[in-house]
């Protein structure tokens, strides 16, 4: 079986719909949504003739399903359904008529209903247990230098709902400091695409000092996964639901840093997880915790083949 996923290319986007599909068992391929002027000053779901208003994008004869993401990409992947009759899985909230779509999966926190949408308490993710033993036996040596304890520290950035400038950065690094005087462990931090410069540049300065290390790389070399399989315990802020949920999905406990702003979806999203015991506010008084891996996705993705009979 083959999927195409079709979304705007954001890494988090990629990672649902690779999620799904891989956890459906799928071969699948990525089309990314690349939008012609003016129209990306408009909400897709008030274009008309919606593949005119985008880079052309081809369906293989062997696709079997399309797995859109996000309200651009659903917008493009129900246009594409109904051109090649093929049927269409959306992730997210398309904020448009759920019945565009043979299956929805939205989470808890998107608030959506319907016969054919799926509920998922996470967002959608290829982490496997699997890849994080892999990952372990690669990574384990590089990040873990003593035997002391790994905290893994992922930052996400500014996306409008929250600031991440360099103020929010001197607090960050005064919190994950305070951790540091009160527990005995070791501290690794990876910025995300959307950590600002000047932001980071205030992390490397407060911390390097205090004996942080900050990874970066790509391919082979992104530390990422390595992190999340290797920690004894992860800290995230709070702006972004994929990391989050990514790290949900190992066994260690996950703790929220703060950021500047509101967002009532993220804040349902935060409060699911804190009430199912898997997430908790970050403090530097904060002491482990039991915690189980929690992720939906597999569940979700045996519901949509069942339902579509694939």
């Amino acid at each position: 079986m083959k999927a195409l996923i079709i979304a705007e290319d954001f890494a988090g986007m990629r990672a649902q719909g690779a999620g799904l599909a891989e956890k459906a068992g799928f071969d699948w391929e990525f089309r990314a949504v690349r939008i012609h002027s003016p129209w990306n000053h408009m909400p897709a779901r008030f274009w008309p003739s919606p593949l005119r208003r985008i880079d052309h994008i081809d369906c293989p004869d062997d696709t079997d399903v399309l797995i859109s993401i996000g309200g651009t990409g659903g917008i493009i992947g129900a246009a594409l359904s109904r051109k090649h009759n093929i049927p269409v899985v959306q992730i997210q909230n398309p904020r448009a008529s759920l019945s565009r779509f043979d299956i929805v999966v939205a989470n808890t926190h998107d608030g959506i209903s319907g016969s054919n949408v799926l509920v998922s308490r996470n967002a959608l993710h290829p982490v496997t247990p699997e890849k994080l033993a892999l990952a372990r036996s690669e990574w384990n040596s590089r990040l873990k230098l003593d035997q002391r304890p790994l905290l893994s520290v992922l930052t996400g950035g500014a996306n409008g709902r929250f600031s991440f400038d360099p103020a929010d950065a001197e607090q960050i690094a005064t919190l994950l400091l305070e951790f540091m005087q009160r527990h005995d462990h070791q501290v690794v931090l990876t910025p995300s695409r959307r950590t600002g410069v000047e932001a980071l540049d205030v992390l490397h300065r407060k911390l390097i000092p205090a004996g942080v290390r900050i990874l970066t790389g790509a391919g082979a070399e992104n530390p990422y996964m390595g992190m999340l399989a290797c920690a004894d315990m992860i800290a995230v802020t709070t702006d972004s639901v994929s990391m989050i949920s990514e790290a949900a999905a190992t066994t260690a406990p996950v703790l929220i840093l703060p950021l500047p702003g509101r967002s009532a979806r993220i804040g349902r999203f935060i409060d699911t997880l804190e009430k199912a015991g898997r997430i908790r506010p970050f403090s530097s008084d904060v002491e482990p915790w039991s915690a189980q891996p929690l992720d939906d996705t597999p569940s979700a993705a045996r519901e949509m083949r069942q339902r579509l009979k694939l």
